[in-house]
């Protein structure tokens, strides 16, 4: 499989929202504080508002739901909604619980972004799919995205 670097995004986060057990786990909101994001084709900023919608499952795996609307250089926004699953070691989860910053090659951290625009400059955003890898900083998740080819 063939990738192309579309971006990092880098994202702030606010005080999580613990809404505690629920049938499927454990749910946690985690709203957007801002952030930014930096590529080859766009770059801009994440505008507040969204949040990343967190279930820690009885396996352990955290499901991420993320939903952010990002804002370009140039005024166009962007919708982006990214699913994925983040889970490891207990010891490096347990320090990434803590807020340590940990090495993210000592966990599995993967999610496939989808974009929504009507900017037509960046149109090419609708037709793309995208994977990337993450890294839980203390300050909030750093995502690495590569659009496959």
């Amino acid at each position: 499989m063939e990738t192309r670097a579309l971006m990092t995004l880098a994202v702030a986060v606010a005080v999580p929202q613990k809404i505690g057990a629920v049938p499927q786990g454990t749910r946690t909101v985690v709203p957007i504080a801002g952030g930014h994001c930096d590529g080859p084709r766009l770059r801009g900023k994440i505008l507040p508002g969204g949040g990343d919608w967190l279930l820690l499952r009885a396996d352990g795996v955290l499901e991420l739901d993320l939903r952010v609307t990002l804002e370009t250089d140039d005024g166009a926004l962007i919708h982006m909604a990214s699913f994925g699953l983040r889970h490891g070691p207990p010891e490096v989860i347990a320090a990434l619980g803590r807020g340590e910053r940990v090495d993210p090659a000592s966990y599995y951290f993967r999610t496939f972004p989808r974009f929504e625009t009507a900017h037509p400059k960046y149109a090419f955003l609708n037709r793309l799919v995208a994977i990337s890898t993450g890294d839980r900083r203390p300050e909030g998740p750093i995502y690495t995205i590569d659009e496959i080819l």
